[in-house]
């Protein structure tokens, strides 16, 4: 027996779709503001060479990774949403929205990341980053990486 050919659109299909083109335009424009910064991965718009974003301290320790599923909530201590492939991580002392340019010493694989919520509470770990960062920069396998963060400053807001 033979169907009848689908009339409408396929909702799966079309939503893949969809992403794909955000995904497209996205990138369109994501890519030329993150030449200036020199690491296409990095998702920030801001010029990262700007002398006013010049390293203002250093930090060493380990690094671990963070999720939706793992934060019990979706929440952050800065009241943004997480999400798993945000640029952002969680720091116990540095001011909420303070960018940091976290370096894996094993790779030498390097994102920047803005600080927006608070953690780890794990002794020994300095950052917990999201785990999409973790992914790019190489140890999500592993769980904890060794990494410096260089501290940028703070994201200025309009009203700054």
């Amino acid at each position: 027996m033979r169907h009848p050919p689908q009339r409408g659109l396929n909702t799966m299909n079309m939503t893949r779709n969809l992403k794909s083109v955000a995904l497209a335009i996205a990138g369109v424009i994501l890519i030329p503001s993150c030449a200036s910064i020199g690491n296409a991965n990095t998702k920030h718009s801001t010029n990262l060479t700007d002398p006013q974003l010049a390293v203002k301290s250093v930090q060493t320790g380990k690094a671990s990774w963070y999720s939706v599923r793992t934060n019990y909530g979706t929440r952050t201590a800065s009241g943004q949403r997480l999400s798993n492939e945000a640029a952002t991580a969680a720091h116990k002392t540095l001011p909420l929205g303070t960018m940091v340019r976290v370096v894996n010493e094993s790779n030498g694989k390097s994102e920047v990341v803005t600080i927006t919520d608070r953690g780890p509470y794990v002794k020994g770990r300095i950052i917990d980053v999201t785990i999409g960062i973790a992914e790019r920069l190489g140890f999500v396998q592993h769980g904890i990486a060794p990494v410096r963060l260089e501290v940028l400053g703070k994201i200025k807001t309009a009203g700054e």
